[in-house]
């Protein structure tokens, strides 16, 4: 093993993607400027996701239920939560974010340029996740104002300008959470308020748990979404044959294609742990009380798991780390899952071409976002939306 590492893995302006498969064949774990230890190989990222005794979740100074939580305390909120994201407590809304995607796509010109991005992807996540919780449309605005928002301050870096942001959500959070507790038994027969009436232990939530668990369901997967949606539409704008794929599979065949085209492009980057202990870890030695980063971007690009990068839906499936591994993998996986292929499925039936903009190529994201910051399309209707 050579002795050097490179030292710095933000990579301001890079694609993510593009420099840890640079770095990965001869560097499986680096040191960022922070002092961060970043896991960029398949074997070492699965090893250090299931490793839950060495590994810990608690790296955030803030409440974080329950991907933040350890031991008990993490499977007590986990069970909580997994009853909402079951296939029969999701099943009713399937409808719901039918009709969401097809009204969205209705709204959608033709011969003019979209951005899946901030345009499809954006929008369809804030209406299909404020339909699941029960939140009023009113907040739409604010929701997609707020986003933008988030991803500005994460590109930025600033941690007050982060924190800002973050206060910002959790006041949207509150002031649905709020009503519904002062409510009582008038309250709306929703999501969110099924959640604040439940107990764990034998009491109610607390304001700060209920505002974590909503903050997880709904902060990070609105931009986890949206910056999907613009990968799977800039990926078929250049392998056209793909959604003719998708047009004729089946649904399983559909969220085989659409998890694939994700674990070549996947815009959630990476999740943190910190060491109980020292460990010894893809040919490093890592100290004890360290900050480690599992890059899921990296992992999922390995060329000695994944044949080369062979495009291969069903014989990569076991291996994709998309959502995650061990006992902290992703809990809205069927959730994200469906949502993303209504989403696919209904552009696709309603229309017939899309192409990138020309003289507007796609903008990647930078560190530690990924996917693209815009991806400009041009869609062709294959018939009239009814």
């Amino acid at each position: 093993m050579t002795d050097h590492m490179p030292d710095d893995l933000s990579a301001e302006g890079r694609d993510l993607r593009a420099y840890t498969d640079e770095l990965r064949p001869q560097h499986p774990v680096v040191r960022n400027n922070k002092g961060e230890w970043i896991l960029l190989r398949h074997a070492d990222v699965v090893a250090a996701a299931t490793d839950h005794e060495r590994f810990s979740s608690r790296v955030s100074r803030y409440l974080q239920v329950p991907n933040g939580l350890d031991g008990e305390e993490h499977t007590l909120f986990r069970n909580l939560i997994e009853k909402y994201l079951t296939r029969e407590a999701l099943e009713p809304f399937v409808p719901v974010f039918r009709r969401v995607a097809r009204e969205l796509v209705a709204e959608l010109p033709e011969g003019e340029v979209v951005d899946a991005v901030n345009d499809i992807g954006a929008v369809f996540a804030v209406r299909a996740q404020c339909a699941w919780l029960g939140w009023p449309a009113e907040l739409e605005p604010r929701l997609l104002a707020w986003m933008k928002d988030n991803h500005m301050a994460t590109r930025s870096g600033d941690q007050k300008q982060t924190a800002e942001v973050a206060e910002q959500f959790d006041e949207i959070i509150r002031s649905v959470v709020r009503p519904r507790r002062e409510a009582g038994d008038s309250a709306p027969d929703d999501v969110t308020t099924q959640l604040c009436r439940d107990t764990v232990n034998g009491r109610e939530l607390t304001e700060a748990e209920l505002v974590s668990i909503l903050r997880n369901w709904t902060g990070g997967d609105l931009g986890s979404i949206a910056l999907c949606v613009g990968v799977l539409i800039a990926h078929l704008a250049q392998h056209p044959e793909l959604s003719e794929r998708m047009r004729a599979g089946s649904d399983a065949e559909t969220e085989a294609i659409i998890n694939e085209i994700l674990r070549l492009d996947n815009p959630f980057v990476s999740n943190r742990r910190i060491t109980t202990c020292p460990v010894r870890i893809g040919g490093r030695d890592i100290p004890g009380n360290a900050r480690v980063k599992l890059n899921w971007t990296s992992a999922n690009r390995d060329e000695s798991v994944f044949n080369n990068d062979r495009f291969d839906p069903e014989g990569n499936a076991e291996a994709n780390l998309l959502y995650g591994a061990g006992k902290h993998v992703c809990p809205g996986r069927l959730l994200a899952t469906w949502q993303l292929r209504i989403a696919m499925q209904t552009l696709l039936s309603s229309v017939h071409t899309i192409e990138l903009a020309p003289g507007q190529p796609p903008e990647r994201e930078v560190a530690p976002v990924g996917g693209y910051h815009r991806v400009p399309v041009l869609l062709s209707w294959s018939h009239i939306i009814a």
